[in-house]
């Protein structure tokens, strides 16, 4: 067996459309689907010109049933939902003042780190999101 890409991850969102504004509107995300998949809807985003693509999923059918789609959600607003997203860019500091004049919530402001230089900010629904210089892999 040989993997070859991870091409689709997943973040859930408490709100689809308030999603596509923070992932578009605000980070330059692109939306690359977005339609009704059954009982969903099927939202997802990329980094223009990445194909790596992101779900942003509403918690709720087909994965979970409604008690376990409240705590999901109860989860994710305290930062605890278990998915976060990491994002390179050339210019952190840049990236920083354009989404402190947005009113994003940042937890760590820019810095010099190991690996890097990278900052920390949360989502509209609490989720973590590092954005960052990385070494190449």
């Amino acid at each position: 067996m040989n993997l070859t890409a991870n091409n689709l991850s997943s973040i859930y969102v408490l709100d689809q459309d308030q999603a596509l504004e923070f992932y578009v509107g605000v980070l330059g995300l692109e939306v690359t689907a977005d339609l009704m998949f059954g009982p969903m809807r099927w939202l997802t985003v990329r980094v223009p010109g990445d194909s790596k693509q992101i779900l942003l999923e509403k918690p709720g059918p087909p994965a979970h049933d409604p008690a376990t789609a409240d705590q999901v959600r109860e989860l994710v607003a305290k930062g605890a939902g278990g998915g976060w997203l990491a994002f390179t860019a050339d210019d952190v500091d840049a990236v920083y003042e354009h989404l402190v004049a947005h009113g994003v919530e940042v937890v760590q402001p820019p810095a010099d780190q190991s690996y890097g230089r990278d900052m920390g900010l949360r989502d509209p629904f609490g989720n973590n999101l590092r954005i960052g210089t990385f070494p190449k892999i």
